[in-house]
């Protein structure tokens, strides 16, 4: 399994490529050269129904679930499973988010379609179905009736989100499910676990740390924020976590992670002036995530660490190709989009 995602890996498009399609005068000429790419066939067949900047996120998305479900595919049985189960469940728990804020806003079936991406356990049909569904409660009383695992966190936390009419009280159920779920999948003693652990201990912290900076920003009382931090990261225990709940800007949160590897965040607020956008730190929250994911794949050769630095990997060139993408639509030079980019 290791060799077939070797050559997979390979296929993934190159530093020097990336910065060529960079310097593409227009979205045309970087889908052009784009069809030259093992992008090729999943292009050809969104822009039979969409074109234009939204044609190329939808094959995007095309490339990534086939990509993603192959590796499921061949995964089937092996040793392994478990690892790449962690990773791509991350999927589940996007589509679910999507599909309950979506019902909750009633925005319409093929516009919340349009965000899912069904790379893991929940297949399309499954999702379709899921759709379909009128309401919030609908589309949990249905994964329930299926019993599929995320329904039990999903009612568990129901009449509280009735109550308070907070779809965040869900979202955290699923996170807090998820994460709990991984930690208990990798708590063996084998080298592959003790990686694929700080993995998702690491993402636990950047979970949080987000979560802090929103909280913090829109002045939520500490002890209703609390209730949305997770437990089990690496560096940042709860008593640490409680203790930046106390602070009253996001300023005076940088030095708490001081001694942790999240000391970036000062240089972030020092590049950025006065008063940094909340999305410069979750961008570099988010860059820092995905190359400590895509450095896995350097390890042992026997390792699952190669997969599941490949699914880092190619889910990292997706965002770059979108943001690339998006950029040459609003005419955004060079110089600027390279600041959003992600390498490892």
């Amino acid at each position: 399994m290791n060799a077939r995602v070797r050559g997979m890996h390979s296929f993934l498009l190159s530093r020097s490529r990336m910065d060529s399609l960079i310097l593409k005068p227009d979205l045309d000429s970087l889908i052009t050269d784009l069809e030259n790419t093992p992008y090729r066939e999943d292009i050809q067949h969104a822009f039979v129904t969409v074109e234009g900047v939204r044609g190329l996120e939808y094959a995007l998305r095309l490339n990534l679930i086939r990509t993603f479900q192959k590796i499921l595919h061949f995964s089937r049985g092996m040793t392994g499973e478990k690892y790449i189960h962690i990773f791509l469940a991350r999927w589940d728990i996007h589509n679910l988010k999507t599909i309950l804020r979506g019902k909750r806003v009633h925005i319409s079936p093929q516009d919340i379609h349009d965000c899912l991406v069904p790379a893991g356990e929940l297949d399309e049909a499954t999702l379709a179905e899921l759709l379909r569904q009128p309401d919030v409660k609908a589309v949990i009383d249905l994964l329930a009736t299926w019993g599929v695992e995320y329904a039990y966190p999903l009612t568990r936390h129901f009449e509280e989100y009735m109550d308070r009419s907070d779809l965040v009280i869900l979202e955290y159920a699923l996170d807090q499910y998820y994460y709990e779920h991984s930690l208990s999948l990798v708590a063996g003693k084998s080298r592959d676990d003790a990686i694929i652990r700080d993995l998702v201990a690491v993402e636990i912290d950047i979970t949080n740390i987000k979560s802090l900076l929103t909280l913090i920003r829109d002045r939520i009382d500490p002890e209703d924020a609390v209730r949305v931090l997770l437990a089990g990261g690496k560096y940042l225990d709860m008593k640490k976590l409680t203790a930046m709940l106390e602070e009253e800007t996001i300023d005076a949160i940088i030095p708490h992670l001081e001694q942790t590897p999240y000391r970036f965040l000062a240089e972030v607020k020092a590049g950025a002036g006065s008063t940094p956008r909340l999305s410069l730190y979750q961008n570099a929250l988010d860059r820092f995530l995905f190359t400590q994911g895509m450095k896995v794949f350097r390890g042992d050769p026997l390792s699952i660490t190669i997969i599941v630095g490949y699914l880092w990997a190619k889910y990292t060139e997706v965002i770059n190709l979108r943001i690339i993408a998006r950029c040459k639509n609003a005419m955004i030079t060079p110089e600027d989009m390279e600041a959003d980019l992600i390498y490892a």
